[in-house]
This record gives C-alpha cells, sequence and structure tokens, in this order.
C-alpha cells in the first residue's frame, strides 16, 4: 500500500491495536526550519503488535554546510556526510518503507514537515498517512506524573530500553518504546482500537474524559444510544453508524455547548445495536417521542400533518390549508406544519395570479368597489371586485390544478425565471426570497411522491454497501410493524432516498419508483441568483 492520500475506510479506523502498523521516524537536520533547512540523518522503526518488522537508517547529505551547534548536539559532522546519498536518492526507499502505516513520531509536526517539504522538493506521492504524535499521547497519559514531556526526560523517568541521543535512529528505538508504554497506559480507558488512540490526544484533554470508561463497551456496529443521568432518566438519544466511534466523538470533535453540559450531568450510556443504520434511524426516533429527552432538539413532537387545498366548491377557486387530506378538492401533502403550508400557498401565488383573498363569492354576491391590495398591486386577480369573469379566473387555477397533481414544472419554471430576472436587476435578496419559494414548493412534492411511492410498496428486501441486509413490509413498514406513523413513513422515504445509488436490490413486491420525474430543490442555485 503507498503513503498517497487515501480515504480511511469503517474498517481501517476500526483496526485493533496488534493489527495496526506503526512507522516511527525521526530526523536529524541543520536547523529547525523546514523550508530552510534540510536532513541530515533518517531513522525509521516498523512494529506491528509489538514487533518490530523493519528498520530504515541512513545519513543524509545536506546540500549544505551544517552549523556547528548542531554538530555539537548530533554530533554529525560535514565530512560524516559528504559522501551519503541526498534526500532525493532516499526519499523514494523511505516512502516505500513507510508505506501505508501510522506515522508515529514524538513532535511529529517537526517531523512531518521536513518530510512533506522533502516531497515538495523532490516528488514524491502526497503523505496522507494517519499521524500519532507521542509527545501530545505523553501529555494526555502523564499530565501530573512528569515534570515535562521531553523524549530524553521520558525515557529516564520511564526507564525505557532506548535512550535517546539526538541520532536518527537511536531516538526512533526510543520513541518505539515511548509508544509500547503509551498504548499499555491507554488500556486502561477503554483504547482497544486505532481510531480510539489516534482521537485520544484530543479526547484526553477533554474536561469529562474520565468518563470516556462509559464508552469501553459499545461495539463499532450501526445502532441507537442513550445518555442517562444519575437517576436513570434518558438525556439524550442518537443513532450512529459505529456507535463506538460516534459517541466517543463527543469527548473531543464535538464543540457544542450542549455538549459540555450533556456530559457534566452524564452518569450512564445504554445502547442497542440494529441491523442496519434504517432500523436505528426509525427506533431512535420513536426513543425521542417516548422519553422527551432534554437536549434532543427535533423529533420531539410527532408531525400533525397539514395540506395545501385548492377548493373546488366555489365559483372562485382559492388556496387554503387544511388538516385533513379527504374532501373536496385538490391537495398537496402531507406538510409537516402550516408554516410550511403557508409557505406552498405563497410560491403558488408567486408564480400565479390566483387570487390571495379569502372572501366568499357565491352566486349572489355584492361586488366590492375596490380591488383587494394584492390585485391593486397586479400580482392576483380580483374576483371580489367583480371585474373578473369566471372564465377569465379558469386559466390561473387551471395552472394550479396541474402544479399539484402533478405537473409542479408549470410553477417551479416560473419561479425560476422570475428568479434569474429579479437577479439581473441586481434585485438580490427579493431573488433569493423566490428562490426560497421554489425550493419550499419542490420540497412538498418530494414528500408527497415518496409517501406515494411507499404506498405502492407491498414489499423490499435490500442489501447496502456493508453486507447489511434491510427489508421492509406493505407501505415501506419494517418487518413484523402492523402501522406506522408519518413520522416513520418520512424516516423510511428518506432512507431510501439517500442510499439510493449505494445499496443493492434482492427483492421487490410493487414499485419503488414515482410516476413522475423528479423535481429540482433549488438549493444549489443561490450562487446563480446572487
Amino acid at each position: 500500500m503507498s503513503a498517497a492520500t487515501h480515504q480511511r475506510s469503517f474498517d481501517e479506523l476500526g483496526t485493533p491495536l496488534h493489527d495496526a502498523t506503526f512507522c516511527v521516524i525521526d530526523f536529524e537536520t541543520t536547523g529547525g526550519s523546514a523550508t530552510e533547512c534540510s536532513i541530515t540523518e533518517v531513522g525509521a522503526v516498523k512494529v506491528r503488535g509489538g514487533e518490530v518488522i523493519g528498520t530504515f537508517q541512513t545519513l543524509v547529505n545536506p546540500g549544505s554546510a551544517i552549523p556547528p551547534n548542531i554538530t555539537m548536539i548530533t554530533g554529525i559532522t560535514d565530512q560524516l556526510v559528504m559522501r551519503a546519498p541526498e534526500m532525493a536518492t532516499v526519499l523514494p526507499s523511505l516512502l516505500e518503507f513507510i508505506g501505508g502505516s501510522v506515522i508515529v513520531a514524538h513532535n511529529i509536526r517537526f517531523d512531518m514537515a521536513f518530510l512533506k517539504n522533502a516531497v515538495h522538493r523532490h516528488g514524491g506521492p502526497m503523505i496522507g498517512n494517519s499521524q500519532l504524535d507521542t509527545l501530545a499521547l505523553s501529555r494526555r497519559l502523564l499530565a501530573g506524573e512528569v515534570p515535562n514531556h521531553k523524549l530524553g526526560d521520558l525515557a529516564r523517568r520511564l526507564r525505557l530500553p532506548h535512550q535517546p541521543t539526538h541520532r536518527a535512529l537511536d531516538d526512533a528505538w526510543a520513541t518505539v518504546d515511548l509508544l509500547h508504554y503509551l498504548i499499555e497506559r491507554a488500556s486502561a480507558w477503554g483504547v482497544t482500537g486505532l481510531d480510539d488512540l489516534l482521537a485520544l490526544p484530543t479526547i484526553a484533554g477533554h474536561p469529562q474524559w474520565r468518563k470516556l470508561k462509559l464508552t469501553t463497551s459499545l461495539p463499532r456496529s450501526p445502532g441507537i444510544y442513550q445518555f442517562h443521568d444519575r437517576d436513570g432518566r434518558v438525556l439524550y438519544v442518537g443513532k450512529a453508524t459505529d456507535l463506538r466511534a460516534r459517541v466517543r466523538s463527543y469527548f473531543s470533535s464535538d464543540q457544542r455547548r450542549k455538549v459540555a453540559q450533556l456530559l457534566r450531568e452524564t452518569d450512564r450510556i445504554s445502547h442497542q445495536v440494529c441491523s442496519n443504520t434504517l432500523v436505528a434511524e426509525v427506533l431512535e426516533l420513536r426513543l425521542i417521542h417516548e422519553h422527551q429527552p432534554r437536549f434532543n432538539k427535533r423529533g420531539k413532537r410527532p408531525i400533525r400533518p397539514c395540506y395545501v387545498r385548492l377548493t373546488s366548491n366555489e365559483r372562485f377557486p382559492r388556496l387554503t390549508i387544511s388538516n385533513k387530506s379527504t374532501g373536496s378538492g385538490i391537495t398537496l401533502g402531507p406538510l409537516p406544519n402550516r408554516r410550511e403550508a403557508a409557505a406552498v400557498i405563497e410560491a403558488l401565488q408567486t408564480a400565479t395570479p390566483i387570487r390571495r383573498c379569502n372572501t366568499r363569492i357565491g352566486r349572489n354576491y355584492v361586488p366590492k368597489e375596490a380591488l383587494c391590495t394584492a390585485a391593486q398591486l397586479g400580482v392576483a386577480m380580483c374576483p371580489c371586485s367583480g371585474a373578473i369573469s369566471e372564465d377569465e379566473y379558469a386559466e390561473a387555477v387551471g395552472v394550479v390544478a396541474k402544479a399539484l397533481s402533478g405537473e409542479p414544472e408549470l410553477v417551479l419554471e416560473r419561479l425560476e425565471r422570475r428568479m434569474f430576472e429579479l437577479a439581473a436587476d441586481e434585485r438580490f435578496e427579493e431573488a433569493a426570497s423566490v428562490r426560497n419559494e421554489a425550493a419550499n414548493f419542490a420540497r412538498a412534492v418530494g414528500r408527497q411522491r415518496r409517501l406515494t411511492m411507499l404506498d405502492n410498496l407491498h414489499g423490499l428486501v435490500l442489501e447496502t454497501k456493508t453486507g447489511a441486509r434491510v427489508e421492509l413490509g406493505p407501505g415501506g413498514r419494517l418487518p413484523g410493524e402492523l402501522a406506522t406513523s408519518l413520522d416513520e413513513a418520512l424516516c423510511v422515504a428518506s432512507w431510501l432516498e439517500r442510499h439510493a445509488g449505494t445499496v443493492r436490490l434482492v427483492a421487490i413486491d410493487g414499485r419503488l419508483a414515482s410516476a413522475f420525474p423528479g423535481v429540482p430543490d433549488f438549493q444549489a442555485r443561490e450562487r446563480a441568483a446572487a
């Protein structure tokens, strides 16, 4: 495996420490600046499972004089490196020796700066290996036990087998000893995998890092986790593809203020392994509804759906918000709340001149003298004045009816055109507002189509890229479920859409497709509109 940049896989991150390969490196140089100074000696030791599997050592001709003060520290003289190979010759062999191992050094920023600069100067694959700094690890695990964390002082105090001498290979050997000592110390905190060790320098600096022991039993599997306080109350519910990695990340990468308070109140962390991430998402939703955890902000209230309805029992149909999908007229939904329903109506009113007033106009209606405000501004028809005939008004109603019945492009194209017209006139705020209206309408249409797709599904078996099996029954229900809530149906539909390109279809009963073409989301068009 080359040292080229690569994306660390789940399997790699979860590698047990006894299977991980470490390459401990050390450089002697002509000074402290990687851009102005050069390497004079390279030392490297490769280890796995506590056993040495290779060493690498060579002097390097720096191409310039070695300062006297550096010679006094290292003992490396100009005469000593005169016949040594240059870094351009050494680099390919060194990179091959490192391979795909985890690069380790004491104060790794110094050594990696010289290594990356050598690659930049002489060419070679970019260094994308995982890196571990024994200096940072020592500062976390040995804090308060040693006066400082210099390699020489640590080697003496810990009585390591090798002592550093300011020569590359000797210092690399001493760092190997320190690495093994620190790994043994880290095991007391549940560090068993490579990802745990790489994260430990940051995790161990967390104010609540001693609670890291609560994560020891967490598996590297998909599932849900719950933080409990000392009285057993559920503080927070979450889902994860890798339970162990996700929960441990709260001690390192998650800097949200509420996380610090959550960890302070946490007394126990429970978990439940799920067969796949879809089951985990649905179970998370159910547990949030059940326990109403204080630190969960989203999903605590079940959706109370509403619908946008185009009335059909009036001379001049209008758009309303209804709590039911049944009844006269054409509906779009379900929508999660009345605010989103109002946003959809606003989009339809921007795209068409359908009336905005709510006046009921029967056969015996007496017209008003003045037009409503929207009609006065020229953005809507105003049948309440008696100036608009039913035939004239029917054209606008027809566009809205078609848009709600399967042709949303009739509205989306008008909104897009309006958005670019406003942008061309440098009315950017108005253009952004129209873009948001288009996004709201497109999102509502997409939601309705996903739910319709689930209604047409009688059974489904999928296989994820990790080999997990996903099974769904009629209407997208999980196996054994007799009914499902709107929240869960939307959760399942969203999961299917997100994973459509990464799952393999094993079996299907029904149709897993929409009868209509997809709709744009308009989110990527913000830059064009602005």
